[in-house]
This record gives C-alpha cells, sequence and structure tokens, in this order.
C-alpha cells in the first residue's frame, strides 16, 4: 500500500531535520545519562527515577520514528515562478469584514502554529485559502475575509 505524501515548505522540513538530529545526537546522550545515574544509585526495580528515564527513552524513540516517517514521506512545495496562486509558503494578508487585518503563514500539518500564524492548509481556513489570489474573498463561518496580499520569502 502506498503512502500517502506529507507536504511540507523547505523550512517546515529543515526544522523537522533538525528537530530529529537533536533528538538523535543530544536528547539520547541526555536520557542514557539520566539512566546511567539511575542505574548507579542502586536497585532499578524499585527505581522511580530508572522508570522515568526508561519512559523518557520510549518517548523518544517514538518521535524520532515518528520524525522519520515524516521526512520519509515529505514532499516539499514550491511556488511555481510566476504563478500567483496561494499554495503552501504563501504569506496572506486577510482583512475581515469589520476592516481588521490578520497576517497568516499557509504551511504543512506537521508545521502549522496557530500560536505564530502558521495555519495548515488542511485547516477549515487554509482549505479555502488554497489556489485562491489577492483580491479573493473567503467565507468562513459568520465572517467574509477578503485576501488583500500574497507573498513569498
Amino acid at each position: 500500500m502506498a503512502r500517502e505524501p506529507i507536504y511540507l515548505t523547505r523550512d517546515g522540513l529543515e526544522k523537522i531535520k533538525d528537530d530529529l538530529q537533536y533528538l538523535k545526537d543530544v536528547r539520547r546522550q541526555e536520557i542514557s545519562d539520566y539512566m546511567g545515574s539511575a542505574i548507579a544509585d542502586g536497585d532499578i526495580r524499585e527505581s522511580a527515577a530508572y522508570d522515568d528515564a526508561r519512559q523518557q527513552q520510549s518517548a523518544n524513540e517514538a518521535r524520532i520514528a515518528d520524525l522519520e516517517e515524516i521526512i520519509a514521506r515529505a514532499t516539499v512545495v514550491e511556488r511555481k515562478e510566476g504563478d500567483d496562486v496561494i499554495t503552501l509558503g504563501a504569506h496572506i494578508v486577510l482583512e475581515d469584514d469589520g476592516g481588521k487585518e490578520r497576517k497568516v503563514r499557509l504551511v504543512g500539518t506537521h508545521e502549522a502554529d496557530l500560536l505564530n500564524q502558521l495555519i495548515s492548509d488542511e485547516s477549515p481556513i487554509g482549505r479555502l485559502l488554497v489556489g485562491r489570489r489577492a483580491g479573493d474573498s473567503i467565507e468562513h463561518g459568520p465572517h467574509t475575509y477578503k485576501i488583500t496580499d500574497v507573498s513569498y520569502g
């Protein structure tokens, strides 16, 4: 069975690679050191520190496997030169029906971070934005938003 691609921006893929490298090179060693000190403290059968270290190790290895899977399935979406439609990586300025502006960046699901205005292309508003252009309007819930600017970079 073919695995579905995971669409990312180039920046998003690089961040995931950096996170993976950290987990492999730094976090693994930190957990190993913690586990070593728990073992050195004595009987590991009743050691809360050892149990904690094992749980951290398990969680770290699971996250490494997740990130490796994302990287293996990653497809970087690049904007075609001269194409002005919204796709991953677009910086978008939206104006609501009250005149208030909101700046967002459209990214892949694994990059989304609402606190930093990074919205997923698979979110309800993200789906409405894909393929639109500056000047278009979208309706989301009770609001209408006008796309006032689209840029990349």
